[in-house]
């Protein structure tokens, strides 16, 4: 990693590299106070990174909370063979770690939403999420959920609600527990941008019942001013995110790799949020 920044960015490569357990997609390193090193695992996250080195700077100038913004690219090369980030630090806990359990954070978690959640431009990325699927997904973890029937009918009530027909949004894309950060109990910033796109906002919405603590969800939907058909929309990604975070778990459990068996907890607390 320093031989790279030497070679790329010299001026950066005194400065002290500490390796960051975790991430998926990208290994990450803390580079000195202010700054992180991240480093593609698959030929996915290349195309990622630099979408969002080209639209992370300007969303981050207007939304209300430290967001994780690209400084530096770093080019493909016989000794790393990917694109690669230098971004700013963004200080706090992940919240897969550390929960959010301050109930103001409703509030935080609405304005920074609101604030993103601006008309993309005609070139933004896409959402991979244009609509709900037919199906709940994730059956192979159908019977880690004792509460299926319930998940089931907020599931079938989502898709029988009016499809989203406004201007595509931008959208964080992937707000999960993993790509926030807590401190003294409340959001305190948000990483891991390489999923931005424009889309339904209720696909980031779902953050009300993944990441806030239970009985937020209204004080965040108030502040929010979301319509019930987005609502109803965004409980269903909700269910979807918990399976997954429950899905992680129990491959971490059996010991996959890639497996968070931390998160198995998470995903099951969220479904008892939902429903």
């Amino acid at each position: 990693m320093r031989t790279l920044l030497q070679e790329q960015h010299p001026d950066l490569a005194d400065l002290e590299l500490k390796e960051v357990v975790g991430g998926w997609g990208n290994q990450m390193w803390r580079l000195g106070e202010d700054l992180a090193v991240r480093m593609p695992r698959t030929d996915r996250f290349p195309e990622l990174l630099l979408n969002e080195h080209r639209w992370v700077p300007d969303i981050a100038a207007r939304v209300p909370l430290p967001v994780q913004t690209p400084v530096r690219l770093g080019a493909p090369s016989d000794r790393f063979p990917r694109t690669w980030l230098v971004s700013t630090w963004v200080a706090g806990e992940p919240a897969d770690y550390a929960p959010i359990t301050d109930p103001e954070a409703a509030d935080v978690l609405a304005d920074f939403l609101r604030a993103l959640h601006t008309e993309a431009p005609a070139d933004a990325p896409a959402s991979n999420r244009s609509g709900l699927p037919e199906s709940l997904g994730f059956s192979d973890v159908h019977e880690y959920v004792d509460c299926l029937d319930e998940v089931r009918a907020v599931w079938e009530d989502a898709v029988a609600a009016p499809a989203y027909d406004g201007p595509l949004l931008w959208l964080h894309g992937d707000l999960h527990p993993a790509n926030v950060v807590v401190a003294d109990g409340t959001l305190a910033g948000v990483i891991d941008l390489e999923e931005v796109c424009a889309g339904d906002p209720a696909t980031d919405l779902a953050a009300a019942w993944i990441l806030l603590p239970a009985g937020a969800a209204d004080r965040f939907f108030e502040r929010y001013q979301a319509d019930e058909a987005t609502v109803r929309r965004a409980r269903a990604w909700a269910v979807q995110r918990a399976l997954f975070l429950i899905a992680m778990g129990i491959n971490g459990d059996k010991g996959v790799p890639g497996g968070k068996a931390h998160w198995g907890p998470l995903g099951r607390a969220a479904l008892d949020r939902i429903r």
